[in-house]
């Protein structure tokens, strides 16, 4: 019976991979409308807190009006994006000069013969292809935009029927209401999560945006909006944001000021934020072990691409918010979790 039980767990397992996989150019603009109608939604609810826009102006111009603003934003950025990562592909090439100017001056501060060993490095890293992937990732994101618009458009159709249709399904009182608390729940802790980690991933990376901007390295919006995304990973996540543009600017400029200047000012921003700011703003929102976090971009990643590891840590923190909310799954969402506190 245990071994029937288990054939069937993976076998289950099995069809989701290779559903996810396989399904990827659909649920991936989907799970991307999700996050986007959380965005609306907070951004609807934000603007009813006036009581004249809340008395006067009816939801669905509401909606309309945040939804325009949020896909303008998301077109815009895509497309300078993609510009900057243009130049950078373009002007790599022209650093060859530089890498082996600080492998020199490495040998001459610590002695030791490392030129043509960190030459070998840089090149077998091939930031161009990565940069590549980077941009068919912006490219893709961008031509499924008509799918997400649509997505998102039957997502708040959706949205107003929903409550009738748990009714129907839930004719007992007591279990409609329970079903109806646990959505709320769920739906407040996702855009509670989105909402507040995005502002506080924004604040990171405007700041960081200004140092990298006066030290003068390519494409600083480039670099911001990477630090922008790895603040979606826990831990880890504000390391990698620091350490990219650092050593891109080695690359670029050959010396060791510029690398110690974003080192050290993006790194205590990163610090700062990560430490103090997010911690009282978020509280037990982002709830997830770091391990989690990092088993989580490897999974994602690994199914995904770049796309996936961006998606990873938002689908992870609602994957343990959905766990949370029913008994039977909790002790679950408890190990997934930093702390074990839901």
């Amino acid at each position: 019976m245990k071994i029937n039980k288990v054939t069937s767990w993976l076998v289950t397992l099995t069809i989701i991979l290779f559903g996810l996989i396989y399904g990827q150019m659909i649920i991936i603009p989907f799970i991307i409308s999700v996050l986007i109608w959380f965005i609306v939604k907070k951004t609807r609810n934000l603007l009813d807190k006036n009581k004249l826009i809340k008395k006067y102006i009816p939801t669905w111009f509401k909606t309309i009006l945040a939804s325009f603003v949020i896909f303008s934003t998301i077109f815009a950025i895509g497309k300078v994006l993609s510009s900057n990562i243009e130049n950078i592909a373009q002007s790599y090439s022209l650093y060859n000069n530089n890498i082996n100017l600080i492998s020199l001056k490495i040998n001459e501060l610590l002695n030791i013969e490392l030129s043509s060993e960190l030459t070998n490095w840089i090149n077998q890293i091939d930031i161009t292809s990565h940069l590549e992937d980077f941009f068919n990732s912006i490219s893709e994101l961008l031509s499924n935009m008509v799918m997400i618009i649509f997505y998102v458009t039957f997502i708040f159709i959706e949205e107003s029927l929903i409550e009738e249709k748990i009714k129907l399904i839930f004719k007992n009182e007591k279990e409609y209401i329970s079903v109806k608390s646990t959505l709320k729940k769920i739906d407040k802790s996702m855009s509670s999560y989105i909402s507040l980690k995005s502002l506080i991933s924004l604040l990171s990376a405007s700041i960081s945006y200004f140092i990298l901007l006066i030290v003068g390295i390519d494409s600083p919006l480039f670099w911001a909006f990477l630090i922008f995304m790895f603040n979606f990973i826990p831990s880890v996540g504000p390391i990698i944001g620091t350490l990219l543009p650092s050593l891109f600017s080695l690359i670029q400029f050959g010396e060791f000021i510029p690398f110690l200047i974003i080192f050290f000012g993006v790194g205590i921003v990163a610090m700062i934020i990560g430490s103090f700011i997010e911690p009282k703003l978020m509280g037990n929102t982002l709830n997830i072990s770091a391990l989690i976090a990092i088993l989580s971009l490897a999974f994602w990643g690994f199914i995904w691409g770049i796309t996936g590891m961006f998606l990873s840590v938002p689908i992870t923190v609602a994957i343990i918010i959905i766990l949370s909310q029913f008994s039977s799954t909790r002790p679950i969402a408890i190990l997934l979790s930093e702390k074990g506190r839901l």
